[in-house]
């Protein structure tokens, strides 16, 4: 997460402001991505009565003892918790280190068929899970998917045949340079049948502006989903530590948000839902932290605000 953002983060701030008023109740959803199961024991995460929850899957976990206990241990306490869960696949940890993704053969795209298979054995392990995201931030060199989006459609299509009646994230973008055009081509080998997309807006959010996510409301037909997006509370030189500005962060999050839902016109796409990331924050040494608690669970200004809006939204 802490390298992936370096490109997003880096893009021109050229997006128009924002002159559209909020609406009082906006159309869309409120959840939270986080990848520790303890954050369903704090209260403050339960007094926010956030249902839907997005979790991260290594599209292998099966074949790793310490990361299938991860995954398993996870899913426990989420069914525990009646969770709506958004799984969404990706990458195996640790692929992506100094600004490139490795060749081991670990860290290689799988064939459709062993994406498929590994899907199934999901699946049945986890059959009250009925929303998927086919793969994570597909077009960023973090994935194995980033110069293939015709393997990405591939995995789609082949998850549409086996997950019946499921919901499903079709493609999850970066608001990267390459975004548009990586939506384009995924487009092309989709066959028409992606209804959903997935959107990691952070540059837009934290930047106070709209560029990224007007762009793919340009391309991306039906529904569109802030898969992840957030106030940072710290990343790297670019972003010293500062709570004020991770709460400001977080207020613009959910006025971006309602300005580009579904009740708005003249617009391709629909925000329909918005997962923040992260509930839980990082100790002070971490280079990216996202967090709406501290690392010992306390709340920051960042929670406050998160609370105060959550309530206006279905959750």
């Amino acid at each position: 997460m802490r390298k992936r953002l370096l490109p997003l983060l880096a893009l021109a701030a050229t997006g128009t402001s924002l002159a559209v008023a909020v609406p009082a109740q906006a159309n869309f959803r409120v959840g939270m991505a986080d990848q520790f199961g303890s954050m369903y024991d704090n209260p403050l995460f339960q007094s926010l009565k956030v249902k839907r929850v997005r979790y991260l899957v290594p599209w292998d976990w099966y074949k790793h003892k310490g990361q299938n206990a991860e995954v398993v241990g996870y899913m426990a306490r989420a069914r525990l918790a009646k969770a709506d869960l958004l799984v969404h696949f990706t990458a195996r940890r640790g692929c992506y280190d100094n600004g490139r993704y490795s060749k081991r053969k670990v860290c290689r795209a799988p064939s459709v068929k062993t994406f498929t298979s590994s899907f199934k054995r999901f699946k049945k392990a986890y059959p009250w899970v009925t929303t998927y995201g086919v793969w994570n931030e597909a077009n960023h060199p973090s994935q194995p998917t980033a110069r293939n989006p015709r393997l990405a459609a591939r995995y789609f299509l082949a998850l549409r045949k086996n997950c019946g009646g499921c919901s499903i994230v079709a493609l999850d973008v970066l608001d990267t340079k390459n975004m548009q055009s990586y939506v384009a081509a995924f487009r092309r080998s989709a066959q028409g049948k992606a209804r959903i997309y997935g959107l990691h807006n952070y540059g837009d959010v934290n930047r106070h502006r709209s560029t990224g996510t007007r762009q793919l409301l340009a391309v991306a037909p039906g529904e569109v989903w802030l898969t992840e997006t957030g106030g940072i509370l710290k990343f790297g030189r670019e972003y010293p530590r500062n709570a004020k500005r991770q709460a400001r962060a977080t207020k613009y999050m959910f006025k971006l948000a309602s300005t580009y839902d579904s009740r708005q016109r003249g617009l391709r796409g629909r925000v329909t839902r918005l997962y923040n990331y992260q509930w839980t924050g990082a100790p002070r040494s971490a280079r990216f932290d996202a967090g709406l608690v501290n690392a010992d669970g306390s709340g920051r200004k960042a929670y406050s605000v998160f609370k105060r809006q959550a309530k206006k939204y279905a959750r």
